[in-house]
């Protein structure tokens, strides 16, 4: 009689010392933990860190991730847990792959979220391949969220702290790179948990502050970035109305963001404008009442699916659908154009939903991300 192996914590039919993972470590506090639970249970660990970007610019800052000192912070924590550790320098893809692509989108009027780019084009591509080429049997992350298996195979499930849930910035993971992909810390219910742990295993990164910002973007000034990149491109305009009268100038529509309601510098209004358009052809800012930033029916490009069926299997699924990372996801129809296009319609009208933003969907009656799509204009 043969007895079957049973799974390991990683879920693989074999014992922990001959299961190789890949942690992709920060130097943050998440992914050290990560690190240590895995090398305490007994796996074939080996840490990477990605230099994603000059970080003689970034030593100064504190708070942004992959800078200097994170990976001095996580070389010491694999040798204090006595695994290998690489660095590996990935500046230039992630110039071309996340920086260039973010400038362009601001300069075309978007809002975009480069954390998704990152792991969507370098983390979980990139990165991924590499942990197959050391024969890892899998990658892990310092990410807050779930991978559960399904009758179909892996899923993607909201982490089990809504507070630090990371499943906006993941929805682009496809369901081949879920098959590879673990979550170690996708089942804590508090940051406290996570510091804990690191506490348990000695680590010297167990205060460390969480980071904030867009890793290259000190200080949040992402006109300064732009400017940099593509000098000249704050060419002052109009700040104008729905009608094209115009209130006023501005020094540069990368300055703007949809949904803004301060530093606008418009005087003598008795009710309270927003940025509801930017108008790049003309370099006009459009700014209006609070209601014009309602918007009920979201054009998406770029879809990634990971429910069941495929997404044209049906005319229209019944989903919960997030446009922005704070908040809730909401009651909404996903209506596919195509297997990469679609249009939600949300139940009630959503403020602020900007184009270059992400439409991240959720079962409306459960924990499961069944993917998400990129907000385009009509």
């Amino acid at each position: 009689m043969s007895h079957k192996t049973p799974l390991n914590s990683l879920g693989f039919a074999k014992a922990p010392e001959d299961t190789r993972v890949v942690v992709a470590m920060s130097g943050g506090v998440d992914s050290s933990v990560v690190a240590a639970e895995l090398a305490a249970q007994g796996y074939d660990v080996v840490g990477i860190t990605l230099q994603l970007y000059d970080h003689g610019a970034a030593l100064a800052k504190k708070g942004a991730c992959c800078a200097g000192r994170d990976i001095h912070d996580a070389r010491r924590v694999a040798e204090e847990l006595n695994f290998p550790h690489y660095v590996l320098d990935y500046e230039n893809k992630f110039r071309e792959a996340v920086i260039d692509d973010f400038a362009e989108s601001y300069l075309a009027g978007a809002t975009p979220v480069p954390c998704i780019r990152c792991n969507e084009r370098v983390k979980f591509k990139d990165l991924l391949q590499t942990a197959k080429d050391l024969d890892a049997d899998c990658m892990a992350t310092g990410h807050y969220i779930q991978r559960k298996t399904g009758p179909t195979g892996a899923q993607l499930h909201m982490a089990a702290d809504h507070n630090r849930d990371q499943s906006y910035f993941l929805f682009s993971t496809t369901t081949e790179q879920l098959e590879y992909l673990r979550f170690p810390l996708g089942h804590l219910t508090s940051k406290a948990e996570t510091r804990a742990l690191a506490s348990k295993y000695g680590l010297g990164v167990a205060d460390k502050p969480d980071s904030q910002d867009i890793c290259f973007v000190p200080d949040g000034n992402y006109a300064a970035v732009i400017e940099k990149l593509h000098p000249g491109s704050a060419q002052p305009g109009d700040i104008v109305d729905q009608s094209g009268k115009v209130l006023g100038t501005h020094e540069g529509i990368i300055h703007y963001t949809i949904g803004q309601r301060r530093g606008l510098g418009i005087g003598g209004l008795t009710d309270p404008i927003y940025v509801v358009r930017l108008d790049i052809e003309n370099r006009h800012v459009v700014v209006g009442p609070k209601e014009m930033l309602a918007t009920r029916h979201v054009r998406l490009k770029e879809v990634n699916w990971l429910g069941d069926k495929p997404l044209t299997d049906q005319a229209e699924w019944s989903i919960a659908a997030k446009v922005r990372s704070t908040r809730p996801p909401r009651d909404a129809v996903l209506r596919p154009l195509s297997e990469t296009e679609a249009v939600v319609e949300l139940m009630m009208a959503e403020e602020g939903v900007a184009p270059g933003q992400a439409c991240v969907f959720y079962d409306p009656d459960g924990s499961r991300v069944l993917g998400g799509g990129w907000i385009t204009r009509d």
